[in-house]
């Protein structure tokens, strides 16, 4: 029986998978008219599987000799061009050694002699010459190639499209994490500054491999109930969809935790969902972890920290490159307004940044659960004001997203005592001016029926130059809580202007009402 894979290419003799080559339609059009063009997406989302597909189904039609090759051998070469030229021609002959080519269609051997930066030309134009088909390329992992040797490579691939059009490759297919603007940071440059003189301004497309639709979804899962019977309700697809946005990894690790690792034996339920989507993010799978290293990267703070603020993000080519560079790691959505990819990835970053803070928590979580299971909000939110009093300016003096110190301490907290067995959902983003919180903890009634209780909360700063933030921060509440149907919730504001009173004088609780009439603690911190 196949599997949900998690971890490299997906093979659909092993692997439940969405049709690969149907996640790239636009791609043979451009190779049938001889373009060269670049395909980028974030990690794990199927570009080798997609490209790999591509590749073997050209080759078999007999029109196409079409070869899909890593560069990632290369990118030890550094500058050192001639060794990753050397490299990269091993690893084309490797790949056609693997695709079993039959001798009239396999590269030259060797290779031409030629000189350093001229080698990779030379040889893709000799082979050219002795294959009895037109020659398409994949150049998969292309952005590991660095400095001096991508130019090098870029270069020669840009010089046998414009001075051989009829004696060098067909069509090449760039492929990598970033479009071809960001190669010029590869190779040492301002990518910013990347203009007509590139070394390869002769691509005609840049195209980026999207995340499922709800519809592939549930065709992916619908895979595994045809061939074992075990089923993913509708709602269940549709919660697994909100919570990765057909993000592919995602969708296939959900599923994949439930079906191998969970070993759920009934039906998948929204239960089962939520379960497998907080061990991931616990576990930190490579994937995620991969993705966490980044949020120290100052291009990827530029955009994170505004996002989690809910401010705005400053204008300029600077920002306007870093918006394009997270979007490119799948960080952010494609389109506009900017905001998080997932909600998983909102919680992953979430966790990231507050799990230094998490380890000076010292609450128990138990302590803060009636005998029911229920969470006591007025004891958390009590101990909180005193952890916050006693530890807040110098914890926030260590933290690298300054702005938002004072929520990543508040959500450090809040997660230390929901960790107990609840779940924390976040919204945040740009122009929002906020930070909206719903604490959900499942528990027993009395009458021994599982219930969930539901808490939300709203976090927001008060800068200098701007009024008291509480009534705008009530009406924002009022409609949140309209949204969620519920009739009270608390409202934390944090003063950081610089003639703010001390940190114990001005943390206080009060009581207010929203204008629709719904009750809010509000904690002045």
């Amino acid at each position: 029986m196949r599997y949900f894979n998690t971890t490299g290419p997906c093979d659909p003799e092993l692997h439940y998978m969405v049709p690969a080559i149907e996640r790239l339609p636009q791609a043979r059009q451009y190779i049938t008219f001889g373009q060269y063009f670049v395909v980028h997406a974030p990690r794990q989302t199927g570009k080798t599987t997609t490209l790999a597909a591509l590749a073997r189904q050209l080759t078999s039609e007999g029109e196409y000799l079409a070869l899909h090759f890593s560069c990632e051998v290369a990118e030890s070469a550094g500058a050192d061009y001639a060794r990753a030229e050397r490299a990269i021609l091993d690893r084309i002959r490797r790949a056609a050694e693997i695709a079993r080519l039959p001798a009239e269609l396999m590269p030259p051997s060797p290779w031409p002699e030629s000189e350093p930066g001229t080698m990779l030309g030379n040889g893709l134009a000799a082979w050219v010459e002795q294959c009895p088909r037109r020659l398409v390329l994949f150049f998969d992992e292309i952005d590991a190639v660095r400095d001096a040797s991508l130019i090098s490579v870029l270069r020669q691939l840009r010089d046998g499209f414009t001075m051989n059009r009829r004696g060098f490759v067909h069509s090449v297919v760039l492929c990598g994490l970033r479009d071809v603007r960001d190669y010029k940071a590869a190779s040492g440059g301002d990518p910013t500054r990347l203009g007509t003189a590139g070394p390869f301004n002769i691509k005609v497309k840049s195209f980026r491999i999207g995340d499922f639709t709800r519809d592939e979804v549930a065709t992916l899962y619908g895979q595994h109930t045809a061939e074992s019977g075990q089923e993913f309700t509708s709602r269940t697809i549709d919660l697994a969809f909100h919570y990765s946005q057909g993000q592919p990894w995602l969708v296939n690790a959900l599923a994949a935790e439930t079906t191998i690792e969970m070993q759920v034996a009934t039906s998948i339920t929204e239960e089962h969902i939520e379960i497998a989507k907080e061990r991931l993010i616990l576990a930190r799978a490579t994937h995620l972890d991969s993705l966490a290293a980044r949020l120290a990267e100052p291009r990827v703070r530029r955009v994170i920290e505004p996002l989690l603020a809910g401010g705005s993000l400053a204008g300029g080519a600077e920002y306007d490159e870093a918006v394009s560079y997270v979007r490119d790691l799948g960080l952010i959505t494609s389109g506009n307004p900017v905001r998080i990819a997932n909600p998983i990835y909102h919680e992953v970053i979430a966790r990231v940044l507050t799990t230094n803070i998490e380890r000076d928590v010292l609450a128990e979580p138990s302590s803060f659960r009636f005998a029911d299971g229920r969470l006591d909000m007025r004891k958390l939110l009590d101990e909180f004001a005193s952890f916050w009093k006693l530890n807040g300016d110098s914890i926030a003096a260590k933290q690298d997203y300054h702005e938002i110190a004072p929520h990543l301490i508040f959500m450090a907290f809040l997660q230390r005592v929901v960790n107990g067995g609840g779940y924390v959902d976040r919204e945040y983003g740009v122009g929002r001016g906020r930070i909206d919180l719903l604490v959900r903890q499942p528990y027993t009634g009395t009458d021994g029926i599982r219930r969930e209780q539901r808490e939300a909360i709203e976090l927001k700063i008060w800068p200098d130059k701007q009024a008291d933030p509480v009534a705008d921060g009530a009406v924002q509440l009022g409609a949140y809580l309209d949204l969620l149907e519920l009739q009270s919730g608390t409202l934390v504001i944090f003063d950081r202007r610089t003639d703010a009173a001390s940190i114990v004088e001005r943390t206080r609780f009060d009581v207010i009402t929203t204008p629709g009439g719904h009750t809010v603690t509000l904690l002045r911190a």
